[in-house]
């Protein structure tokens, strides 16, 4: 016999006397049975002018009910907790030693809040069922890669089945079963909600056991007392007993649809909708984990997999919107991203860098060429000052589609808001001209990461000197320049926001260990000139080379990189310069 989960879901309507004598009508069920409750809080789950929060209120016990509820049933079955809101994980807590498994229906796999709170609990010897109603096969790969990885529990089940009122019969999800298990290896459970008075109800779980479903669900109730609420497709212990008997003609059921309008409506109604924890301001960046808290509501939104699509793609507020609001389409714009190269010609140490060849560029060229294979850039600016020493750079920018900018001489600060004021710039990707060999490997990280964490500030954390970006949003330099009106150390642009963790959301990124090296490849020095064009020379009959060519070059060649590995960063041994830079940078 497949193994059956009694779900007792809402039918107690808040009376633990009720329950008790539920736990007790089905006691004699003991081998290969497993029990499930539903704790959940009415402030948690969802907002008050939901159309169920007064229900829910009804239904809450406190943690001393849940702990002798769960007492009495572990005498006899298993215990399983259906996960709604964080109040269930703290039941789970609680109780960790006598729960057996956890299921999170489908419109919870969507609310990050009780993710996060699942993933501080030690699930690794308890089961997980996941709902996947309303979901393709796509999604329910992305959902069991994404709590496989998050929970690292004992067990994933996938459970097919949704609770309609009412819940014809080509919706039990019979369709779905060889389906879903064939795609991912997976026992399955199959959740029947079919009319209790249905003859269909006593013997579509025993169909699906026949098609392939590993463990039952099905909701019980008291014979003989009333009983408020989920009664339509519960049963009682008599019509429960000649459940699993067997029964043909199926046929018809195998043929449904794999997802149909009332399924989506079911998801849509349920669904647990991100709504901004604080207001926010147009152009201001997101976290789905940070900015949003989530609830059932009757307001109409977006969801959380929506939201992080759009900003996986880069997008960002088109409009102000207030605390407690949930968003819409028409909320977001795509980020009007930039690449802005600053550079000079006052280079002390080695004159006139930038204009120095490597191979049959100059290095302020190739560092663009490089810049101008950055993907999802809208455009790419060469930013000097505005002194007619730096003037000749303006018949060096590659090629047509870059632009030329000149601006403050030193306050490189107001020279990037200058330029990305005019161009209405959303992000600023920082680069500096003597790093001829960034690339767009690590730009795609970067800027993904930047985004899904809703940064104002990223860099990657350990990189091969010179190969390091800065992404940056244009509000974070506005703000510093509100700090800093005359930015007099903004050649260490970095500072800046480093310094004043309290005030930007920085982000430090772990690049992939493929992608970090302990070379240096900034110029700055003759050494460096001398390393780049045996570099370029190695590389003639490859032109479309990358970063990771070059490490292999080097890592293959190691008399390379011995020409300019003595060579010391200022700004990491001048401690004076260092003391300076804390001291001007920070925030007051």
């Amino acid at each position: 016999m497949a193994y059956t989960i009694i779900e007792v879901a809402n039918t107690h309507g808040g009376n633990i006397k009720y329950v008790k004598e539920l736990i007790s009508q089905f006691s004699s069920f003991k081998d290969n049975f497993g029990i499930k409750f539903q704790p959940l809080h009415p402030d948690k789950l969802a907002t008050k002018d939901f159309e169920w929060y007064s229900v829910y209120q009804e239904l809450l016990f406190d943690s001393l009910e849940w702990d002798e509820i769960i007492n009495l049933a572990k005498e006899t079955k298993d215990v399983w907790l259906d996960i709604f809101d964080e109040y269930g994980v703290q039941i789970l807590e609680e109780n960790h030693s006598k729960v057996y498994g956890i299921k999170l229906q489908v419109s919870v796999l969507f609310n990050y809040a009780v993710l996060n709170a699942l993933s501080k609990v030690d699930l690794s010897n308890k089961k997980l069922i996941i709902n996947v109603a309303s979901l393709d096969l796509d999604e329910i790969a992305y959902f069991l890669k994404k709590y496989e990885e998050s929970l690292n529990p004992e067990e994933i089940l996938i459970e097919v089945g949704f609770q309609g009122y009412p819940t014809l019969l080509q919706d039990s999800g019979i369709s779905k079963i060889n389906k879903v298990k064939n795609a991912f290896s997976k026992r399955i459970v199959f959740a029947d909600h079919i009319d209790r008075e249905s003859d269909y109800a006593v013997w579509l779980p025993a169909l699906a056991i026949a098609s392939g479903a590993d463990i039952v669900e099905k909701h019980v109730l008291l014979e003989n007392a009333e009983t408020k609420y989920d009664m339509y497709s519960s049963l009682g212990v008599t019509q429960f007993t000649k459940m699993i008997e067997i029964v043909n003609n199926y046929e018809e059921l195998l043929n449904a649809e794999f997802i149909n309008n009332r399924e989506l409506l079911y998801l849509e109604k349920s669904i647990m909708k991100p709504i901004l924890k604080g207001a926010k301001e147009k152009g201001e960046y997101l976290s789905i984990e940070e900015d949003f808290e989530f609830k059932r509501s009757g307001k109409n939104g977006l969801n959380s997999k929506q939201i992080k699509d759009l900003i996986s793609d880069f997008h960002i507020l088109s409009v102000s919107k207030n605390k407690g609001e949930t968003l819409q389409r028409e909320d977001f714009k795509k980020a009007n991203i930039a690449t802005i190269i600053a550079c000079r010609l006052k280079s002390t140490r080695l004159k006139e860098k930038a204009l120095l060849k490597i191979g049959d560029l100059t290095s302020v060229e190739l560092c663009i060429k490089n810049a101008c294979k950055f993907e999802n850039v809208n455009n790419v600016i060469l930013a000097t000052s505005d002194l007619e020493s730096d003037l000749p750079l303006k018949d060096f920018t590659y090629n047509e589609s870059v632009i030329f900018h000149q601006g403050d001489p030193e306050d490189v600060i107001q020279r990037y808001l200058d330029i990305a004021r005019k161009l209405k710039v959303d992000i600023v990707i920082r680069v500096t001209a003597d790093c001829p060999f960034i690339d767009n490997e690590i730009l795609k990280i970067l800027l993904k990461s930047h985004f899904e964490y809703g940064a104002d500030y990223t860099t990657a954390r350990d990189v091969a000197v010179g190969t390091n970006l800065e992404i940056i949003n244009v509000q974070a330099l506005e703000k510093v320049k509100k700090h800093f009106p005359s930015a007099e150390y903004s050649e260490y642009m970095t500072w800046y926001f480093m310094n004043n963790l309290e005030y930007f959301r920085v982000n430090l990124v772990d690049l992939p260990k493929n992608l970090v090296r302990n070379y240096r490849l900034t110029l700055d020095y003759n050494e460096d000139i001398i390393l780049f064009n045996k570099i370029v020379d190695n590389f003639k009959t490859n032109p479309d080379y990358t970063i990771s060519d070059i490490f292999d070059l080097l890592d293959k060649k190691p008399e390379l990189p011995e020409i300019n590995n003595h060579i010391q960063l200022k700004y990491k041994t001048d401690q004076v310069l260092i003391d300076t830079l804390n001291s001007k940078t920070k925030i007051s």
